[in-house]
């Protein structure tokens, strides 16, 4: 079902310059996950009209919405994303993954590694120990990318000390026993992704 759902939406995403990621029914919420085609930020006025959209959609095909009651929920994919097809896992070449495998499948079921490649009916792990791992899509379960929380707030720490180090020199050509103090900037980096809610 959400095949076809997604063959319907993803125009309605593409007129207002947005790409669908994903499309995924959890529980009694149809999630639908899109991002500015252009990689820009993504706005909440786009996300609203997309999401309009597409309920208008649900309730012209009603073949298409799920049988039982759900809330649908349009936003962005967020630090972490769910890896479902072979473009997701392209796109995620390089980066760190978290996979669990079909029941079944050989070796270990979850594990983290580096997605070296991405292929058209597997994809290749290279494991912590260096040993590398490939899988059939049908044998990944579930996968989706690791964000470094750690780097990110080493990063962030970093940065601010930078900030304090400029902001705390002395201006140039200037005698700091004047006693003037440098001017303090501060810059906001906490972004939150936009969402959509409609209750159907």
């Amino acid at each position: 079902m959400t095949d076809e759902i997604e063959q319907a939406v993803a125009p309605l995403c593409a007129a207002v310059g947005l790409e669908l990621v994903d499309v995924e029914l959890r529980h009694k919420t149809l999630l639908v996950t899109v991002e500015d085609a252009a990689g820009r930020e993504l706005d909440l006025e786009r996300v609203a009209e997309v999401a309009r959209a597409i309920s208008t959609l649900l309730d012209e095909r009603e073949e298409l919405a799920p049988r039982a009651p759900f809330e649908l929920e349009v936003s962005s994919p967020g630090v972490e994303r769910r890896l479902r097809r072979p473009e997701h896992f392209r796109r995620a070449t390089g980066s760190t993954v978290a996979v669990r495998t079909a029941p079944g499948t050989e070796g270990d079921r979850r594990f983290e590694a580096v997605l070296e490649q991405a292929e058209e009916d597997a994809a290749r792990f290279r494991l912590p120990d260096g040993a590398e791992r490939r899988l059939a899509y049908g044998e990944i379960e579930r996968a989706h990318t690791v964000f470094d929380w750690r780097a990110a707030l080493a990063a962030a720490s970093k940065a601010d000390q930078q900030i304090d180090e400029i902001d705390e020199a002395p201006e140039a050509g200037h005698d700091p026993a004047v006693g003037a103090s440098a001017g303090h900037t501060q810059s906001g980096r906490t972004s939150r992704p936009t969402r959509e809610r409609e209750s159907r």
